[in-house]
């Protein structure tokens, strides 16, 4: 008899992910203050990884055989996975970081894109912008689905249709969303775009991380020679946002963001509430 692991948390489990939710959130928030032109993607690695452990955390990226770094650095025509080294930040780039931390065996995984400004070429700074800020917005409508939705794969429709309304975008297929708790990445996937299937009921219990991945042009991709690094195929520039969200009893709880998702959650009408 094969003994499947329920995609639901217990309330305990779901209190014990908080600590690795906020200690993700802070690796990100150190990163935040420290992207400028000049600085390596490496030096941001160390801010992130001090920042985990001095929450008694240590990064879940590195317990994913083969890599030895604490966050990714996605950097222009890089999607996701890019690997930080001595690669120096310049005007203009659009930078997405990827960060996760596991704490007393819990994870957390959250993603930001940062558009660095660029005086001499004010339309690519404008358009990568934009592109930013259509996928953190499309993440905030796919989160705020998570409070009326029957079906986890609504939450996909709502990122889908709001790129859609925003302009001729692609989005990723390839990589999508997924469970989180005891390991990083668990059962269910979370598609960014609609699927015939329904997906599994939103109740309480369920933590997942929504992540929408969108570029400037085609979504078709490729994997760089280093085994990792995910970039598009016709070069066009990308954006990621993502969050580790859970769904509990008096509501839901955006574990990856500082204030639980409140700013992000306001121009909804939703009010998260803590985990109790």
């Amino acid at each position: 008899m094969v003994f499947r692991r329920s995609i639901y948390k217990s309330p305990a489990q779901l209190r014990l992910m908080v600590q690795p939710g906020r200690a993700t959130a802070a690796s990100l928030d150190v990163v935040a203050g420290a992207v400028a032109p000049g600085v390596s993607t490496i030096a941001l690695d160390v801010l992130a990884e001090n920042a985990i452990v001095e929450r008694g955390g240590r990064s879940n990226f590195k317990l994913e055989p083969g890599y030895h770094h604490t966050i990714c650095t996605s950097v222009n025509d890089e999607v996701v996975h890019g690997i930080p080294g001595e690669r120096i930040l310049q005007p203009g780039d659009i930078l997405s970081v990827d960060s996760g931390a596991v704490v007393d065996g819990w994870n957390g995984d959250a993603a930001r894109t940062f558009v660095l400004p660029d005086p001499s070429r004010p339309d690519v700074f404008d358009e990568r912008r934009t592109l930013s800020e259509v996928t953190e917005q499309s993440l905030w409508r796919g989160i705020a689905r998570l409070v009326s939705a029957r079906h986890l794969n609504e939450v996909g429709e709502a990122i889908e249709d709001y790129i859609v309304s925003r302009g001729d975008y692609g989005i990723l297929t390839d990589y999508v969303g997924h469970g989180i708790g005891r390991s990083m990445h668990e059962a269910p996937p979370v598609f960014n775009y609609r699927v015939s299937a329904k997906g599994p009921e939103v109740r309480p219990g369920l933590v997942v991380a929504i992540e929408p991945m969108v570029v400037l042009g085609s979504p078709e991709t490729f994997v760089r020679d280093d085994g990792w690094t995910v970039a598009t195929e016709d070069g066009s520039a990308a954006a990621h946002w993502e969050h580790s969200v859970a769904v509990h009893a008096d509501g839901i709880w955006v574990l990856t963001a500082a204030d639980g998702g409140a700013a992000g959650l306001k121009p909804f009408g939703i009010t998260p509430t803590p985990i109790a």
